[in-house]
C-alpha cells in the first residue's frame, strides 16, 4: 500500500468524534460538499465515483483536518495548506501582490496544485483520492473568512470571546458555533441553502476565479474583525448580524466547488 493508502484513509475518516475541528467544523465542510454534489455533471459524477467509490464528497470533506492527529509525520507538510493570511483592510492591489509573492505551500497554491493533479490523467489512483479530498476541503476553507484573515491573531484564534457564556475564541465561533446554532444536519442545511439559488444566481455565485473568491472572504474577515472585540459576549445578536454572511459563504463554497469539479472532469 502506498503513502495515501485506502486503509489508512478510511481509518482516519472514521475518527470523527474525538478530534477538534480546525476549519468550518465537520458540519460546515459537509454542507459545502453536499451542495456541490447536487450540481455535478454526469462526467464529474462518474469520475468522482471512480476515485472514491460509494463514498460521497461529504464523507471525505473533513479528512484533511482529521490527519492533523496522525503521529507518523507523513502529513505534516499539509499544515499550511488550510489558510493564507493578509493584513487587515488591505486593498485589492495589495492583496493581489501579496498572493503572488506568497512563499511556500499555502491555501491558494495547493488548491491550484490539486486541481492540476485531478486534471492530469497520469495521476495515480491513491494520489487522485488525496487530491480530491484536499480540494473539497480547501474550497471550504477559503470560504471560511478567518482562513484568509490576519496573521497576528492566527485568524481569530487568539481573540478570546464567549459564546452564550461559554469561553471560546473568534475562530471557533465561525468554525462551529454559528453553524451549530442553526440546528440543522448537514443534509438539511445543504438542502435549504440550495433551494433558494436560482439559475441566474448560480451563475453569479460561480463567476470569478479562486483568487477572486479568496479576496471576497478576506473582505468579509475585515467586517468580522471590525464588529468583534476580545472579551465580547456573543449570542443571539451576533447570530443576527452574521447569519446571512454565514449562509452566503456556505452557499458560495458549494456552488464554486461544483464548478471546479465539473471543469476538472470535463
Amino acid at each position: 500500500m502506498g503513502k495515501y493508502s485506502l486503509k489508512g484513509f478510511m481509518a482516519l475518516v472514521l475518527i470523527t468524534g474525538t478530534l477538534s475541528a480546525k476549519a468550518w467544523g465537520p458540519v460546515g465542510h459537509r454542507v459545502i460538499a453536499e451542495i456541490a454534489s447536487m450540481h455535478l455533471t454526469p462526467k464529474a459524477q462518474q469520475a468522482i465515483r471512480a476515485i472514491i467509490g460509494q463514498e460521497t464528497l461529504a464523507m471525505i470533506a473533513n479528512w484533511p483536518d482529521f490527519i492533523k492527529s496522525d503521529t507518523t509525520g507523513i502529513y505534516n507538510h499539509t499544515s499550511t495548506w488550510h489558510y493564507l493570511d493578509f493584513p487587515g483592510h488591505c486593498t485589492r492591489e495589495e492583496y493581489d501582490r501579496l498572493l503572488a509573492a506568497a512563499k511556500g505551500e499555502n491555501l491558494y497554491s495547493q488548491t491550484m496544485a490539486m486541481i492540476r493533479e485531478l486534471k492530469d490523467p497520469s495521476t495515480p489512483a491513491d494520489r487522485r483520492r488525496f487530491a480530491l479530498s484536499f480540494l473539497v476541503h480547501m474550497i471550504g476553507d477559503m470560504h471560511m473568512p478567518l482562513h484568509v484573515g490576519r496573521d497576528e491573531d492566527m485568524g481569530g484564534n487568539k481573540i478570546s470571546v464567549t459564546w452564550f457564556d461559554r469561553p471560546t475564541n473568534l475562530h471557533r465561533v465561525w468554525d462551529e458555533h454559528l453553524i451549530d446554532f442553526q440546528q440543522y444536519s448537514y443534509t438539511e442545511y445543504a438542502g435549504l441553502l440550495n433551494r433558494v439559488v436560482t439559475k441566474h444566481k448560480r451563475a453569479a455565485l460561480q463567476a470569478g476565479s479562486v483568487q477572486d473568491w479568496m479576496w471576497e472572504s478576506h473582505v468579509l474577515s475585515d467586517k468580522i474583525y471590525d464588529r468583534t472585540n476580545a472579551g465580547d459576549k456573543l449570542s443571539y445578536r451576533y447570530n443576527f448580524l452574521f447569519m446571512e454572511d454565514l449562509n452566503a459563504q456556505l452557499t458560495k463554497g458549494g456552488f464554486r466547488l461544483a464548478k471546479i469539479l465539473n471543469e476538472a472532469f470535463k
